[in-house]
């Protein structure tokens, strides 16, 4: 039975559970936002505790080169830093050294060479420096540096991703953490049902904390990625949390829960913020649309954020079409809101024994797509 975390109810393989932290517990399925540098976009700690967040994640790589993880240290950690007395989870950087694929220079048994983001230097990452950055930000949760390889790579490249996420795992296993600290594994093998069980049979033997479903949704077609989510998670040990990494769209998160995953983690929410849209239980809304241009509706019925109980949806289009920043916050506070609003009514439907009549009334009123 895991320390840390415990299943509460299930509904086929959907599961609602509880993860203890340094930081207080976080109820699963958990919307995890996204404060890459420190900060979710726009929005205070404040907020995001009155949205209903109980964990958000912050990102190794970015947070190493700027500020550094040794000032942030020195100034109390990356709770105090960030003003957010929540659980936090950082990325270990392995995501962002193979995604920015333009920057890598190399990448051996020990580690990877990249030149940086900032300035161009190149520059090394290790499983140790990985773990030792994390360490010194004071996570709750920390992941381990894995090799994400895009969609469609040939089967031996997956392979060595494979094998080397799981030396690196070892590698990571038993370093100094952070008081209270747990540490993830995330497993790799893309669309490869083989692979992934491999991965995921290796790391479950070194008794991480949790697991990661890494390598997914990068590209590939969303149907095959639900069809690996099923197998990745029924790899996993039922007992652990089961993270994947990077999905945040309604569809996408209601159909991961659906295969027990707990946690989850996307810029979605602000990102498309920032273009103007809105997320709503009847489908996204692209607030730049002249139709909205006399709405004297809220963006949602019955959602209580910030948007919805004191503004029109023509104001929050007059906004974005004149480019202020309070437009750019109010749909973050409400994007935010909406999806983990979501993740809640999907929890209590779990623990009713109704997710699945649930879910598929919930996607149903969301088929609409920027009107």
């Amino acid at each position: 039975m895991s320390r840390s975390f415990t299943v509460t109810a299930r509904d086929g393989a959907a599961r609602a559970g509880v993860l203890r932290t340094a930081h207080g517990e976080v109820q699963t399925p958990a919307f995890m936002p996204v404060g890459t540098k420190a900060t979710v976009k726009s929005v205070d700690p404040d907020e995001l505790h009155a949205l209903g967040a109980e964990i958000v994640l912050g990102n190794a790589y970015h947070l190493h080169f700027r500020p550094g993880e040794e000032l942030i240290a020195e100034l109390g950690g990356l709770h105090r830093f960030m003003g957010w007395d929540g659980a936090i989870l950082t990325d270990s950087g392995g995501f962002q050294v193979f995604s920015l694929r333009d920057t890598l220079l190399a990448a051996d048994d020990d580690g990877v060479t990249f030149r940086s983001v900032y300035d161009g230097t190149p520059e090394r990452f290790t499983p140790e420096l990985s773990a030792r950055v994390q360490e010194r930000l004071g996570s709750d949760v920390a992941m381990c540096l894995d090799i994400c390889p895009p969609a469609g790579v040939p089967r031996p490249e997956l392979e060595e991703a494979v094998r080397r996420t799981t030396a690196w795992a070892e590698r990571q296993r038993d370093l100094p953490r952070a008081p209270g600290q747990l540490r993830f594994a995330i497993t790799q093998g893309g669309l490869d049902g083989e692979l992934r069980q491999r991965s995921s049979n290796e790391l479950v033997a070194l008794d991480f904390d949790g697991y990661a479903i890494g390598g997914l949704s990068v590209g590939e077609h969303r149907a095959p990625m639900f069809d690996a989510t099923t197998d990745a998670a029924a790899f996993l040990p039922d007992e652990k949390p089961r993270y994947f990494m990077g999905i945040g769209d309604p569809e996408g998160v209601l159909e991961v829960v659906a295969r027990g995953v707990d946690m989850f983690d996307c810029v979605l929410p602000t990102r498309t913020a920032r273009t103007g849209s809105a997320l709503t239980s009847e489908g996204r809304l692209n607030l730049r649309n002249a139709r909205f241009a006399a709405d004297e509706r809220s963006l949602d019925e019955g959602c209580s954020c910030p948007a919805c109980s004191r503004f029109s949806r023509a104001y929050i289009r007059h906004l974005v079409n004149q480019q202020e920043i309070l437009g750019l916050r109010l749909l973050s506070l409400h994007n935010l809101r909406f999806l983990l609003d979501l993740v809640a009514a999907a929890r209590l439907a779990i623990e009713r024994g109704e997710f699945l009549s649930w879910k598929g009334e919930a996607l149903r009123r969301a088929k609409g797509v920027d009107e």
